[in-house]
């Protein structure tokens, strides 16, 4: 009686002895998972930067009094904080022929930052769309390549007219690799891009708690604005805290 020769069972083994249709699935599976923690990674930075930064000019745009003083203090950051006090200050200075009109003013002010919300948003879910496509197709990718591995194995045994289950046994493994790696591939990515919605949702509230202190500095410079009218004073709009000029000079 023959003994038969030891079969290596280990994953790097079954990946050399597969076919070339399940060793290219396990390889694109190998570069999804791959790409899944990298995307993982960078973004966890990306967001825990952005976190620090929209923490510091909400701070700031809460200790200004004025819409002059939220574009100063948040002048030189690369944050969208000054892009939305910007776009503020800029819709008002084009403005500055209707200074009777604050309601309409606050109207294209909001819609102007909400613009710029929504686009902040799409930055930040910049990427994680990868990883629903990965989650979603790499447990798909994984059964074709052991549909593929199987048939393969069955028609090597037809071939060959051998029953016997140390025959197709190493090619029923190394298909059911692909299927263990489509799974590895997705549920990481899964799991992955759940967790960076959270962090992308908890930045777009912050987002949006910019756009209400900026609103409130608007608000609260045109209310100062119509004070000073109704006192005799004249203020123009987009000018300066010291360019005022008295009714009648």
């Amino acid at each position: 009686m023959t003994d038969l020769a030891p079969i290596s069972f280990s994953p790097w083994e079954m990946f050399l002895n597969a076919g070339p249709v399940v060793r290219c699935v396990m390889i694109l599976l190998a570069v999804a998972s791959l790409l899944t923690w990298t995307i993982f990674i960078a973004k966890s930075v990306e967001l825990l930067r952005v976190r620090v930064k929209l923490t510091k000019a909400e701070k700031a745009l809460e200790e200004a009094n004025t819409l002059d003083m939220g574009e100063e203090w948040t002048r030189g950051t690369s944050s969208i904080a000054h892009t939305l006090v910007m776009a503020a200050e800029t819709e008002r200075k084009r403005s500055q022929d209707i200074p009777d009109d604050s309601e309409g003013l606050k109207e294209r002010v909001v819609l102007h930052l909400e613009r710029l919300e929504a686009a902040e948003g799409r930055r930040l879910m910049r990427g994680t769309g990868v990883l629903a496509t990965i989650g979603a197709t790499s447990p798909f990718i994984g059964l074709f390549g052991t549909v593929w591995g199987i048939m393969t194995s069955f028609t090597g045994i037809a071939a060959s007219k051998a029953t016997s289950l140390a025959v197709v046994a190493p090619g029923i493994a190394e298909a059911l690799l692909a299927t263990a790696l489509g799974l590895v591939a997705a549920i990481p990515a899964v799991v992955i891009y759940n967790h960076l919605a959270r962090q992308t949702a908890s930045c777009r509230a912050q987002v949006a708690d910019l756009t209400s202190l900026v609103m409130r500095l608007v608000s609260r410079d045109l209310g100062r604005m119509q004070a000073l009218t109704a006192s005799g004073q004249v203020v123009r709009l987009g000018a300066s805290r010291d360019s005022r000029s008295v009714a009648g000079e």
